[in-house]
């Protein structure tokens, strides 16, 4: 089975915020490796967030549908000198059969050629070692700029230890228009 890739609608938002946070929260995110049970609970996606990304112009979120309702999604928009990566979320059963790869490598192709930006940006909470170790197999590179983790706002989540942040991965997108 090799889904297609669509654009979300504000219709897809109910479906968009049960995967997210299936993928990353709770004992169902547990069925997959890219759980952040262990250091978060709460919600990891607000509809409000996500409803002004699917509005806003040159911000793509793109997802996979099945018979089954959406089997993964990811956001992808124009921040000026690059492009920002986020929300990206496989079902837990299906995650490690390529579907991600497949899905990163299409976010990278919408900004490379319909923005022409040079290159993806993301945000990782520092300590998800496997998880950036699987964005640098795809060309990420740690860049070394942290970020704080967002405490106290709990449209992010609620955190289970006291030494979150973020740190900025970053990807050359080869043949980008500058």
């Amino acid at each position: 089975m090799t889904p297609d890739f669509r654009p979300a609608t504000e219709d897809d938002i109910p479906a968009l915020v049960a995967l997210v946070t299936s993928a990353y929260r709770g004992e169902a995110s547990r069925a997959g490796w890219t759980t952040e049970a262990d250091l978060l609970e709460g919600a990891r996606i607000d509809p409000e967030v996500l409803r002004a990304d699917i509005a806003r112009p040159r911000s793509l979120v793109l997802v996979a549908p099945d018979a089954g309702g959406l089997i993964a999604c990811a956001h992808v928009a124009d921040d000026g000198d690059a492009a920002y990566f986020g929300m990206f979320a496989v079902r837990p059963g299906l995650q490690g059969k390529g579907l991600g790869a497949r899905l990163l490598a299409e976010c990278e192709r919408a900004a490379r050629e319909q923005w022409g930006l040079p290159a993806m940006r993301m945000t990782v909470i520092d300590v998800r070692d496997e998880l950036i170790a699987w964005y640098q197999r795809r060309g990420y590179r740690r860049t070394g700029i942290l970020k704080p983790f967002p405490y106290g706002d709990e449209r992010f989540g609620i955190p289970l230890r006291d030494d979150l942040r973020f740190e900025v991965l970053e990807k050359p997108l080869a043949g980008a228009a500058a």
